[in-house]
């Protein structure tokens, strides 16, 4: 019998279901049999994780990290390491990465920071959200190679890693491969507020072409978008009402022309909350890992999975939401998309490691 990657899924219903497939891991252990367990990551250096062949999937990764110094004295350390170590993987020997984000966004906060958090693909777990988990799956035809780089200045890094899968014999045709882009916009350009009151310039204006929205994701090709991780640094100085909201999300499927099929009503509308949050809340779907501080000042991390509900497309697609109404705020954005496709993928690389630093909070 040969073993494809099957009708089934991973849901409850269906463990019962008996499997052929293999399963296997590549991880950090001690070769020599010792309990240095981890990779030493020196700046500048690149690892390669795992260099797959033949078909498979990967179901689950897991990852702990530690700048050197900051064992010793977390004073010390490069505080933006999360943002200088960067997680790149492709499938079936291509020239350019389907996976290149920093490691902290691609597990689901941003700005360098972790914190404890639950979602279904997506977790950062005890102590304090140092250790990440990935649940997505990642099928591949003819091999999967990844690979981690530190773009660290002054310290070393510790670096313990499970990447599990199951290997197969064949991957069926109709598997889409798993992609993730980070992006960046800092600041978002906005508008001066002028002679406007604070209400008429968070809540007046029109935006009728979505172009100078925020771009989450801009694909070619077919595939489905399957969520994101959308990170706010609210730099608005002042005492007055500061929501960084008001932002539609706008879907455009195919090159459609205004108004996108997918159109909504708000920030706090797309990631599934409402009114102004400024609470910590995670649900499998849906989250506020940070909601900033006093009145939406400081850094914010949200996230939305399209797990029940991706967004297919035939040939292209554009994920953007607007930086505040009309898109009259300019704010600090940087977004992680997640999404499957048909190869070959548009190439997409990372901005330069000056570019990707997190403001100081």
């Amino acid at each position: 019998m040969t073993v494809n990657y099957g009708p089934y899924g991973s849901s409850l219903r269906d463990l019962p279901r008996l499997r052929s497939t293999r399963r296997r891991r590549a991880s950090s252990w001690d070769r020599t049999g010792g309990n240095d367990d981890r990779l030493t990551l020196r700046p500048g250096q690149r690892a390669t994780l795992a260099d797959i062949e033949g078909a498979g999937t990967i179901n689950h990764i897991w990852v702990t990290v530690a700048n050197e110094r900051m064992i010793r004295d977390p004073w010390m350390r490069e505080p933006d390491y999360l943002r200088r170590l960067v997680l790149r993987a492709y499938w079936d020997g291509e020239e350019h990465p389907s996976i290149a984000v920093p490691l902290g966004d691609f597990f689901g906060v941003g700005h360098g920071r972790t914190t404890n958090f639950v979602s279904a693909p997506l977790q950062m777990s005890p102590e304090d959200g140092k250790g990440f988990n990935c649940f997505f799956h990642m099928p591949f035809g003819a091999g999967a190679r990844w690979e981690i780089a530190s773009e660290l200045t002054d310290e070393t890094v510790f670096f313990y890693y499970y990447i599990d899968y199951e290997e197969i014999d064949e991957l069926e045709d109709g598997i889409g491969r798993f992609h993730a882009q980070w992006r960046h916009s800092n600041p978002c350009s906005g508008v001066e507020q002028g002679s406007e009151t604070n209400a008429e310039f968070l809540l007046a204006g029109e935006n009728l072409d979505g172009k100078a929205n925020y771009t989450i994701l801009e694909a070619t090709g077919r595939g489905h978008y399957v969520g994101c991780v959308l990170n706010i640094h609210n730099l608005r100085d002042t005492t007055e009402w500061n929501w960084y909201g008001e932002g539609d999300d706008m879907i455009f499927i195919d090159g459609e022309a205004w108004p996108p099929s997918l159109h909504g009503t708000g920030t706090e509308d797309y990631f599934n909350t409402a009114w102004c949050p400024t609470q910590t809340y995670h649900a499998p779907y849906h989250g506020i890992t940070l909601p900033g501080g006093d009145n939406w000042s400081g850094q914010i991390s949200l996230y939305r999975f399209h797990i029940e509900d991706p967004v297919p497309f035939e040939r292209s697609i554009r994920v953007s939401i607007e930086h505040g109404h009309a898109n009259k705020r300019s704010d600090d954005y940087s977004s992680v998309a997640y999404w499957y496709q048909a190869e070959p993928h548009h190439p997409f690389d990372l901005a330069p490691v000056e570019q990707r630093a997190p403001r100081a909070r």
